[in-house]
């Protein structure tokens, strides 16, 4: 059974999809087939696989608008034999362009039937718009990289709430799949305090894993690799690594 998880946080800056990449790169080297799905218009996560988004012409903004199929639009990433749906700024249009259509919220879950990865990775947006309640409905879980700074909790209420809003009315199997703490600064007693915090609010669900500030993480995006490539003996390889056979095992179990 393919296993669809949404990986977000509708604050930017939170480790979202070099989160994204890393547990993708490391689910397939761990034999799993794995799908990543790009939903943000900024498209990062396609070139953070070293693909120009700009040259791309079947996009996931073209198999939201049934302009082409999942399997027309499947790329194969360059450096790591990952499977992508890219996206671009055309993405921007998608709202908007899907607005007047009926069950708008049931586009991309439509298009998915049928996959057989065993894990289809969505990266959304930093937004929760159409685009977001898209990827929320197609999945079966969240995942949540939580900055380990001041403002982490700063509206994951508002994304816990759309997630029961959606959950009570278009996706009754959705669920959280875990909370991460990212950037992580072990030197710091405010890392340690919010990383308490998020135990206390989220309990079995913080995963034990956490991925620390590492220089090698913060570049291997424009080198369009992941850590798995650029550089997998660093301390951020070594967490995504072990983050991902968290991962597994949460879901196995």
């Amino acid at each position: 059974m393919t296993q669809v998880i949404a990986v977000i946080n509708q604050k930017g800056g939170v480790g979202k999809t070099t989160t994204a990449l890393n547990l993708a790169a490391y689910l397939r080297k761990m034999g799993r087939s794995v799908l990543i799905i790009d939903i943000d218009p900024q498209g990062n996560a396609t070139s953070g696989l070293g693909i120009d988004k700009t040259s791309r012409d079947n996009t996931i903004y073209d198999v939201l608008l049934e302009k082409t199929t999942v399997a027309e639009a499947i790329t194969e990433a360059p450096t790591i034999g990952i499977d992508v749906i890219t996206a671009n700024a055309n993405l921007a249009a998608a709202e908007l362009d899907l607005a007047e259509r009926p069950e708008r919220e049931f586009a991309l879950k439509q298009a998915l039937t049928g996959l057989t990865y065993d894990y289809v990775l969505i990266d959304c947006p930093p937004a929760l718009g159409l685009l977001t309640i898209n990827a929320l409905v197609a999945a079966k879980w969240v995942f949540i990289p939580v900055q380990a700074e001041y403002y982490a909790l700063e509206g994951l209420g508002q994304l816990l709430d759309v997630m029961q809003r959606v959950r009570n009315g278009l996706n009754p199997d959705l669920e959280l799949l875990g909370v991460c703490a990212t950037m992580y600064d072990s030197r710091t007693s405010l890392a340690e305090s919010v990383y308490a915090e998020l135990k206390k609010h989220f309990g079995v669900k913080l995963c034990k894993t956490v991925i620390p500030r590492n220089v090698r993480l913060a570049e291997a995006p424009s080198y369009g690799k992941t850590i798995l490539e650029h550089d997998k003996w660093s301390k951020g390889a070594r967490a995504y690594k072990q983050l991902a056979q968290e991962i597994d095992s949460r879901i196995g179990k």
